[in-house]
């Protein structure tokens, strides 16, 4: 007792979690002090160059060493899934301290947002009465998700007043629910070789399924069904490309990659060297969104309908967060005439929709520099499916939360399918300077412009759709992580 009080006293008592908490077999103490905001951190230590490693050190001497975690070393799975148990066992056995610390539980996660999305996907998954909402601190190229919530997007200072400023803005943010994104995905098995599941480098949050039901009208013989999430965004096309080629440069050579506007700098040479200014002169035309799939959005429950989308489109993005490459918002806020003649709305991020936009090419994206820039605003919806043709490409590129891939086609003329719907929502923490609108903060309604654009949208009913919606509901970021039986 007397070691916790003396380690205490010189620590931030107000996020301080005891070992008790945090391990089953942690002598059991009885706290003089409940901490205010108790946190649990996850760093990933390869982000940043060498930011992550010296964040951890600054964390674990400001806080208990073993309420800081480093997810090069522990998933963030295997953490949660150890204390949540713990918490449970505790307040089986009447530890009242223990079931305040639950209650007050907020989390923090230090990475790109690839590294973000792995924790919200671990934290849906564990299905909680109530999830702790969650921190992001920047430690990425992009940092989408911690701009959309307000903590900035340049990478942190590592010392110990940084992060003394960065724990007292925990303490004071205010929770705000986010819709998460659930993503299946379906390919052909390989007609030789091994029935493993096909090799993809893919995101965190999307994971194969060996066994899903018969019911699932996506599941069927001779294909691999992949299931996922997103909170902010996935793409398709050339922005996928190129940050393809990014990541790819960055594994083969990461010790150039330790400066975050170094890192930008090649980010956009990047964008040179693979066409994405020059689209229309280098970008083969098979390559673009209509020549590769069919896209059909759900406008009401239960009935598809066609998107058009025009023969210039070379990227495509389905945004949730109004953040996107660094903080852009691509979708804007569509003026009252826009609202009223093609039923769009502002971008909250838990109305149960998100924005579909297109962009033809780099100089289309750099229009969202200007005060009132958007790209090709397309639909919004909360359910998209993507069928992609038999193409004379044998690969496009997609992207989620920042996590790029090369996503095979198939030459034969079997279909790869995508389709993206609604899952439920996770809890962040936003500061004060949060760009995310919420439909249920009446301060959000107020602000619109009255600006014009010459997006034209065509759609054209097509098929009914009768899937069990229960089949929809199976996340995938990980195995469903479930307390022991016997609590």
């Amino acid at each position: 007792m007397g070691d916790y009080i003396s380690e205490a006293n010189h620590l931030r008592k107000e996020f301080y979690i005891p070992n008790y908490i945090l391990e089953y077999d942690s002598e059991v103490e009885q706290p003089l002090y409940i901490p205010i905001c108790p946190v649990i951190v996850f760093i990933n230590s390869r982000s940043g160059g060498q930011l992550g490693s010296d964040l951890i050190m600054t964390y674990r001497t400001l806080l208990n060493k073993n309420q800081v975690f480093d997810l090069g070393e522990e998933a963030p799975d295997k953490v949660l899934h150890r204390v949540y148990g713990n918490l449970e066992r505790l307040k089986f056995n009447g530890d009242t301290n223990a079931a305040e610390i639950q209650n007050r539980l907020r989390l923090i996660v230090a990475g790109g947002d690839g590294t973000a999305s792995w924790l919200l996907g671990v934290v849906s998954d564990l299905k909680l009465a109530n999830p702790p909402p969650i921190a992001t601190v920047p430690l990425g190229t992009g940092n989408n998700l911690p701009f959309s919530f307000g903590w900035g997007k340049k990478n942190p200072g590592t010392d110990r007043d940084a992060v003394n400023s960065f724990l007292d803005q925990v303490m004071t943010a205010k929770e705000m629910k986010i819709d998460s994104w659930h993503v299946v995905m379906r390919m052909p098995t390989p007609k030789s070789g091994s029935c493993d599941p096909i090799p993809l480098d893919l995101p965190h949050s999307l994971h194969s399924f060996q066994r899903v039901a018969e019911t699932d009208l996506l599941n069927m013989e001779g294909y691999q069904t992949f299931r996922g999430g997103f909170w902010n965004y996935f793409s398709m096309g050339m922005d996928a490309q190129v940050s393809y080629a990014f990541h790819s440069e960055r594994k083969m050579h990461p010790e150039k990659f330790k400066n975050q506007l170094a890192n930008q700098a090649t980010y956009a040479k990047l964008g040179c060297t693979q066409g994405w200014f020059f689209a229309s002169l280098v970008h083969p035309h098979s390559r673009n969104i209509a020549q590769l799939a069919e896209v059909k959005v759900m406008r009401r429950s239960g009935h598809w309908e066609k998107l058009h989308i025009s023969s210039s489109i070379r990227s495509i993005i389905c945004l949730n967060l109004p953040s996107f490459s660094g903080g852009l918002n691509p979708w804007g806020t569509p003026n009252k005439r826009k609202k009223q003649d093609r039923d769009l709305t502002a971008p909250y991020v838990d109305d149960g929709l998100f924005e579909i936009v297109g962009f033809r090419n780099a100089w289309h994206g750099l229009v969202l520099l200007a005060p009132k820039g958007h790209g090709t605003r397309l639909a919004q919806t909360n359910r998209v499916r993507f069928k992609f043709h038999k193409s004379v490409v044998d690969h496009t590129y997609m992207r989620m939360d920042g996590e790029p891939w090369k996503q095979p086609l198939s030459e034969d003329g079997d279909k790869v399918i995508v389709e993206i719907s609604h899952l439920g929502q996770v809890k962040m923490l936003a500061t004060q300077n949060c760009n995310a609108k919420s439909i249920h903060d009446p301060t959000a309604h107020l602000s619109t412009s009255n600006y014009d654009d010459d997006d034209e949208v065509e759609s054209s009913s097509d098929e009914s759709d009768d899937d069990d919606p229960e089949e929809r509901r199976k996340f995938g970021a990980a195995n469903t992580f479930k307390l022991p039986e016997d609590l």
